[in-house]
Formats: C-alpha cells, structure tokens, sequence
C-alpha cells in the first residue's frame, strides 16, 4: 500500500471520522475531499504539460515545418562554398563596474546601477612608457 498504509489503518481512520463527524455528514466530508485530490490532479498535469512544452521549446506542441530558405544547401561541384565567419559587435566603451558589472560612462565615479566606487584608470594611453615610446 501506499505510505506505508495497510488496510486494517483505513479501517480504523474511518471508524474514528464515523465517530468524530457522524454518519450524516460523512459522505459530505469524503464529496470534498474527492473533489480537493481531483483539482489537485488537474492543476498538476497542467503545469506540468506546460513545463513539458517550454522544455521542448515549443508553446504550441503542433509541429510545423521551417521555411525553405532556413535550410542549408550544399552547392552543385564545380561551384564554389565559402564560410562566412559571424559578426563580432564591438565591445562597448566605458568603464564596467566591478561589482554588479554594469556598464558606465567613461567619466563616471560612481557605478550607475549599484553605487560602487570606480576604479581610477591606472592607465593613460598618454603615458609614453605604455605605448614603448621614450620621450
């Protein structure tokens, strides 16, 4: 049995419910719980259809087919297949907080979302002994 329930313990549970509430209002009590494990079966299984969905990375578990020109194509021989290699975006200007790692105005003392201190720039790209020149 479940929970470790063996049939003579829900005989006894029932024997003291008959005696603390009354064989009138007995089968009332066992409507509503009945009715309490079903709701709870029912929301169960929606939320977890729903994780099950989000997981498989789709909302809508109707599959559909990707359009035609998302599909990779090899080129005929004699043609020639060249690999593009992605975009890189340019990495922001400014100072990065080292604390929450936001990004800041060059200028800034403070760090724009926590408050943290910035860190003095150490390096000036005037500093001749940086840029290897002598002078």
């Amino acid at each position: 049995m479940t929970f470790g329930i063996q049939p003579i313990h829900i005989v006894i549970i029932i024997l003291v419910a008959l005696l603390v509430f009354g064989p009138k209002r007995l089968p009332e009590i066992g409507r509503t719980v009945g009715k309490m494990l079903n709701e709870f079966r029912n929301g169960t299984r929606e939320v977890t259809d729903s994780l099950r969905a989000e997981v498989n990375g789709s909302v809508n578990p109707v599959k559909t087919n990707p359009p035609a020109a998302s599909i990779p194509t090899v080129p005929a021989s004699g043609q020639s297949f060249t690999i593009q290699p992605p975009s890189i975006a340019p990495a922001p200007a400014g100072k990065f907080c080292i604390h929450c790692g936001a990004a800041n105005t060059p200028e800034a003392l403070f760090c724009n979302q926590c408050g943290t201190k910035m860190p003095e720039n150490t390096i000036k790209p005037s500093d001749p002994s940086i840029l290897g020149r002598q002078g």
